[in-house]
């Protein structure tokens, strides 16, 4: 059983994340929790201070029920550490997961996250990960998180409008989309983009799977 855990109360954040990976793996026994008790939605670190204690609740309950595999289900890897020490098996991060796909594929990555605020977090991490001379660059398309669910067809079009000009300005061979939110920005471009896309709940699953 792999256990996707969304570390904000936003359920249809939760629910397209999960669907995402029956899409991919229909046989797959995938479940999908939401925190309840966190933040609508993460935009930087306060947000992710605040996620934190109750995510790690599910954490050690979905352990305790004998999954195979947990996947924190926000792109700044909130509390994947912590969240790691305390389960009985992997955990994987949507982040960490997204820049060591693209890493494998490609000299360079950039990231097109969602605001200003994620962008310290996010090259934080990538340096934690050692990941900090693949990196072209980290850029914020102006995009809220909810806004991907509320208004998916503008704020698609907000992210794909930056991810163009990444392609154009940071000599890339792939962009990583910086928010669980964007799993369906991949199939809105359509394969005529000129990099490679890359979803890091779909990574993160890939990486659960095998």
């Amino acid at each position: 059983m792999i256990v996707i855990i969304n570390p904000n109360s936003t359920v249809s954040m939760t629910d397209e994340m999960v669907r995402t990976g029956r899409n991919i793996y229909p046989d797959v026994e995938m479940q999908g929790w939401t925190s309840h008790d966190g933040p609508p939605a993460i935009q930087g670190p306060e947000d992710g201070k605040t996620c934190i204690p109750p995510m790690l609740k599910l954490v050690e309950k979905a352990s305790g029920l004998g999954a195979k595999s947990i996947i924190i289900g926000c792109f700044d890897d909130t509390g994947l550490n912590e969240a790691r020490a305390i389960a009985n098996c992997q955990v994987i991060g949507v982040g960490q997961a997204a820049y060591y796909f693209a890493a494998s594929i490609g000299a360079k990555f950039s990231v097109v996250t969602t605001l200003e605020v994620s962008v310290p977090v996010l090259q934080d991490n990538i340096q934690a990960y050692g990941l900090s001379q693949k990196l072209g660059r980290v850029r914020a398309s102006g995009v809220q998180v909810l806004e991907l669910e509320q208004d998916r067809y503008a704020a698609t079009a907000k992210v794909l409008d930056e991810a163009r000009k990444a392609v154009s300005e940071d000599g890339v061979q792939s962009i990583v989309l910086g928010c669980a939110g964007m799993t369906s920005v991949v199939q809105a471009a359509g394969p005529a983009f000129p990099v490679r896309l890359i979803d890091g709940v779909t990574a993160a699953i890939n990486f659960s799977v095998f």
